[in-house]
């Protein structure tokens, strides 16, 4: 294993990707890719008309995801799935926490008085 498998690329900003093109941006084989698709909810490519994957900018990152916790930190398949698992619920429950903190309840109240000063100014 080389050291440049482990980098984190940078992900061109675009709507959807190839499966050739997902590969050449992680590293990973397109053959590999597809067995992952089978292994990891997580990865679900739409297709296109003519059948092609088409991986958005989030199945990249899932991808390079995967990629760490399989090759590096050395995770069975069905230990990835779980440590994937995991860290959806902690991110639901970070966004939850957030939700419910006074700073973003502050900002959803002048959210809604600067609406409500908008109208006001269009109504005049």
């Amino acid at each position: 294993m080389k050291l440049q498998d482990f980098y984190t690329p940078e992900i061109p900003d675009r709507m959807y990707f190839k499966i050739g093109e997902v590969s050449e941006i992680t590293g990973i084989e397109s053959y590999v890719l597809r067995y992952w698709e089978t292994e990891f909810k997580e990865l679900t490519p739409e297709k296109s008309k003519s059948k092609q994957r088409m991986y958005e900018k989030k199945d990249i990152e899932n991808i390079l995801l995967i990629k760490k916790l399989l090759w590096q930190d050395r995770f069975s398949i069905e230990g990835a799935r779980k440590k994937l698992k995991d860290l959806k619920k902690d991110n639901v429950q970070r966004k939850q926490k957030i939700e419910k903190s006074p700073e973003n309840q502050q900002l959803k109240k002048v959210k809604y008085e600067l609406k409500e000063l908008l109208r006001f100014l269009r109504a005049n």
